[in-house]
């Protein structure tokens, strides 16, 4: 924890890019978690770090967090940038606008349906290229959730999250995350509706390293007991709309509801990437409560990916 204003340089990635959780090492994810401290306690040092940086956004999903936190975080690190709406590649060939936003700025933000499409970006950029959603990782999210952690129970190694719904994009990014750093990692979810076993197999790899557990049920209420932190996500993300209707019924049993939140330990909190269906994946009740800890993690958005640009394009 930092205990005063920067006196060393940033460190740089190693990678050019973070298309997925991956990209940084473990050691360097710690690194961003502190950083993203530093930055959250002392903004006014790094005011100036991004000068004359311009970064480009392109949004083929809606945003409020996401875009928000990342032009916030230019700008109060003196940079700028510039948003773009739409389905990328689909007016003109996705490496021509790769090739054109290198020549303009210093780097690349895509929140997209396909994870192809932030690869293809990366493989044709000269710039790095940061993935801001895709329908296989949410990495940007997974970094303000450990920092969010973190600032809650003094540490990470030795906590056990619990997510509760689909094994969707945001559940790999977590579980690729925690694991790697130490925490126990649970994920609840209806037959038919697992995780990537690509995703669960390298999350196991990583578990086998940091020493933590792993592990894969349908029961919401196994894995809720003894929880310190009980996540989830709406049950049909953009893209899959059109299943919401059938996602209703088979997930009905996994919405976290005070008395599934009861099972977890006395000081848990209740995690939420947002925006939330309220009524469906969790009540009004416990995402109201004083152990909601969703705001803390929109909020912490911000921090991190301040320190992930600091790190990229610094």
């Amino acid at each position: 924890m930092p205990a005063g204003p920067p006196t060393a340089p940033i460190l740089k990635a190693s990678a050019q890019d973070f298309t997925c959780d991956l990209d940084l090492s473990r050691e360097e994810v710690a690194y961003l978690l502190d950083l993203a401290t530093q930055v959250k306690a002392f903004p006014a040092p790094y005011a100036d770090a991004l000068r004359g940086r311009s970064l480009s956004l392109l949004f083929e999903k809606p945003s409020l967090r996401t875009r928000l936190t990342f032009e916030l975080a230019m700008k109060q690190l003196g940079g700028d940038s510039i948003l773009n709406n739409g389905i990328i590649g689909e007016r003109e060939p996705l490496q021509d606008v790769a090739r054109n936003l290198d020549r303009w700025t210093q780097g690349i933000v895509a929140r997209v349906f396909s994870q192809a499409t932030v690869d293809g970006l990366a493989r044709w950029s000269r710039v790095p290229v940061i993935n801001a959603l895709s329908d296989l990782y949410h990495p940007c999210q997974a970094l303000a959730d450990m920092l969010t952690l973190r600032e809650h129970f003094g540490g990470l190694a030795g906590l056990n999250l619990t997510f509760v719904g689909d094994g969707n994009n945001v559940a790999h990014s977590l579980m690729l995350s925690a694991v790697r750093l130490g925490v126990n990692f649970t994920l609840a979810t209806p037959p038919g509706y697992l995780a990537s076993p690509d995703v669960v197999a390298q999350a196991a790899a990583l578990a086998e390293t940091s020493g933590a557990k792993l592990k894969l049920t349908t029961s919401p209420e196994e894995a809720v007991a003894g929880a310190n932190a009980v996540y989830t996500d709406v049950w049909a993300s953009m893209g899959t709309e059109h299943e919401a209707d059938a996602r209703r019924k088979a997930f009905r049993a996994y919405q976290v509801t005070e008395t599934l939140f009861a099972l977890a330990a006395p000081d848990a909190i209740f995690m939420h990437c947002l925006p939330a269906h309220r009524g469906e994946e969790v009540t009004d009740e416990v995402i109201e409560s004083p152990q909601s800890a969703v705001f803390d993690q929109a909020e912490n958005r911000l921090h991190t990916q301040k320190a992930l640009l600091l790190m990229l394009l610094d």
